[in-house]
């Protein structure tokens, strides 16, 4: 497999180092605007052309492209990769709302090409295991989950702090792996109703149209009666570096994951009845370049559109509604 790297900042080169380190593809090509950036990339795959332009990419001879750039450029790079032939892995958020994940979908599947994107909690052996006990009925009937993502910092780069550009503040960069690891943990349920509060500077979220939120809580009600909550916050006192935690509860038991001591990336997972717990894992756990190298073996494989890829623009639909983009009737039919 032949694959390029659109973006190679500290996320982009990080997917790029666990591709290189797996063997799973030769990286042949790589463009970023930061040409040291690009040069530091180059150091871990010697044999990459630097290109100039995301044009000049694309003209290579490639099997599928890697894309971490700003929020607002996925949805039309990843389209002009896919109208090309090529398999696109994106960086989250897929897209800046439903409409425009959409869009992209509709092209992998009309390009009949495999898509991913970097919902990276989704690697870690502690989710997975989690994911197993939710699906073996191990939990009895499930009727509450509670996800948490603060961030003592906020982002270091401006557009994400423009409503514009990035689509969003915390939710859209934190919380989107909430409500991924929820849907994806309690096996797709439909969605009836999305209750949300959002606020920036401890205030609610203004209306001016380029405004984003640094603290938000939202409520999923699941057909059923199961209900999710999730909170999500930059810069929150919280006397740690994050605060990352899920837990599915059911009437015969519960599955817990939080991070370690303030940590981004030491995770423990439990499976908890009554009193006792069982340790599901725990560090260590190599899990940050997990999707992007299955993504690329799938590939590899000759793996071509994967329906799955159709919750995307459903994990969007629930982040249009938290926002309130979406009319009432529709966040009571987003399945």
């Amino acid at each position: 497999m032949r694959l390029g790297f659109l973006g190679v900042g500290w996320i982009g080169r990080h997917r790029l180092e666990a591709v290189a380190r797996s063997g799973v593809a030769e990286i042949v090509a790589i463009a970023d605007p930061s040409r040291t950036d690009a040069e530091a990339a180059r150091s871990v795959a010697p044999g990459a052309k630097l290109c100039a332009t995301y044009e000049e990419l694309l003209a290579e001879r490639l099997d599928g492209v890697a894309i971490a750039t700003p929020s607002a450029m996925h949805a039309a790079q990843a389209v002009a990769a896919l109208e090309r032939g090529l398999a696109v892995f994106c960086q989250k958020p897929l897209a800046r709302s439903a409409a425009e994940a959409g869009l992209v979908v509709a092209a992998a599947r009309d390009a009949d090409r495999l898509l991913g994107v970097d919902l990276s909690y989704r690697g870690l052996e502690g989710v997975r295991r989690m994911r197993e006990r939710c699906n073996s009925g191990a939990l009895g009937r499930i009727y509450a989950a509670d996800l948490v993502f603060h961030n003592a910092y906020g982002p270091d780069k401006d557009w994400f702090y423009d409503r514009r550009r990035s689509g969003g503040g915390c939710v859209m960069d934190l919380g989107i792996h909430l409500v991924d690891l929820a849907l994806w943990l309690l096996g797709d349920p439909r969605i009836e109703r999305v209750d949300s509060r959002l606020f920036a500077g401890g205030e609610p979220l203004p209306s001016h149209p380029r405004a984003v939120e640094d603290y938000a809580i939202a409520t999923l009600d699941l057909e059923g009666g199961a209900a999710v909550r999730l909170a999500c916050s930059w810069r929150l006192s919280a006397g740690r570096e994050a605060v990352i935690e899920a837990a599915v509860y059911g009437t015969e038991g519960g599955v817990l994951l939080r991070n370690l001591n303030g940590s981004f990336y030491d995770f423990a997972a439990e499976h908890c009845v009554g009193t006792g717990r069982e340790i599901l894992a725990e560090p260590p756990d190599d899990w940050g370049g997990r999707p992007i190298v299955e993504w690329a073996r799938r590939v590899s494989e000759g793996c071509r559109f994967d329906p799955a890829a159709e919750r995307f623009v459903t994990t969007a639909e629930v982040i249009d509604a938290i926002y309130g983009r979406r009319t009432p009737a529709q966040r009571l039919a987003l399945a």
